[in-house]
């Protein structure tokens, strides 16, 4: 499950995919209160009842798309939004087994990111997780935050230390915020979680585990652009992290070739989010396409270098 490439060479990888399978769809609608599924109708805390679309979890067709946006590998994440790895570790781990359970088994060209309890932290859990052959672990913004967070998941993320495996970020349940806009949870918190956990990594995270290479979401809400501030606030000159990742799901050409001017292509990696969102064309030519689809990636996954050319 973990490689990123196939005899013909090194493939096309979309980081940031979800699928639910028969498994954790059931696991879903054995549940009551949320996050839980009535029929094809998604209850969170936080946000409004969503129609999920059979069709956006149907295996077949979500592999004949992924080929046709020409992946040689697709990695699947749990909806971290849906607050399963902060729930009690009784309530949680029926769901994150029957995620492990249907994602383990997904056919080519999928792979997956494994997930963990954050609320009771399990590293010995997570490591019988990440035995299926997970390309590394995801754990939501909101669990990394802070020092505190970080220091929480500490065990987690030496674990991946050790293996040589990445961090995938993902925003975590959004607070429940009154009558806001169906996109306010997107907008708002999302943006605001992934800002918050890439300066904690950043200050806190690093130090820590200076051999850790992770993906922030969503170009990390942006944060990066604020490096001219964290300067003049005294934050350091923002000297680049060549292993702090950022994946492109939800924008388009202006943030890609602003996050490009703070950071450089070479830390920027190709993520859709579908079915919530689909590929984008980034307009920065074919050299930096190729390393945001091939190149970055397999350095994300591997951890080996490969060059930008076709």
């Amino acid at each position: 499950m973990s490689g990123t490439r196939d005899a013909d060479g090194p493939q096309a990888v979309d980081v940031h995919q979800h699928l639910w399978s028969p498994a954790f769809l059931a696991a879903l609608r054995a549940r009551s209160t949320p996050p839980y599924l009535k029929e094809w109708t998604l209850y969170l805390d936080g946000e409004p009842p969503f129609t999920v679309h059979p069709g956006d979890h149907d295996v077949a067709a979500r592999a004949e798309l992924a080929r046709a946006d020409g992946l040689g590998r697709a990695l699947i994440s749990l909806s971290t939004p849906l607050g399963i790895e902060a729930l009690p570790p009784g309530e949680a781990r029926p769901l994150l087994d029957a995620y492990h359970e249907g994602a383990a088994a997904l056919p080519a060209p999928f792979g997956a990111w494994a997930a963990a309890n954050v609320r009771t932290v399990d590293a010995d859990a997570t490591a019988e997780a990440l035995d299926q052959g997970f390309v590394g672990l995801q754990l939501p913004a909101t669990a990394l935050g802070s020092p505190d967070g970080l220091a929480r998941c500490a065990p987690l993320l030496d674990l991946l230390e050790d293996r040589d495996l990445p961090l995938f970020v993902h925003p975590g349940p959004a607070a429940p915020a009154g009558d806001v806009p169906g996109w306010w949870p997107a907008l708002v918190p999302y943006v605001q979680q992934m800002h918050a956990s890439w300066y904690a990594f950043r200050a806190f995270g690093r130090p820590r585990h200076p051999r850790l290479r992770v993906c922030f979401a969503m170009l990390a809400g942006l944060a990066p652009l604020h490096g001219e501030r964290l300067t003049a606030r005294g934050g350091g000159r923002g000297a680049v992290d060549p292993d702090a990742f950022l994946e492109t799901s939800s924008y388009g050409p202006k943030a890609a070739d602003a996050t490009v001017r703070a950071l450089g292509v070479d830390v920027v990696v190709h993520g859709t989010d579908r079915p919530y969102a689909g590929p984008r064309d980034l307009a920065l030519g074919e050299a930096a396409q190729h390393g945001f689809r091939v190149s970055n990636p397999h350095r994300l996954l591997t951890g080996e270098e490969r060059t930008h050319a076709a």
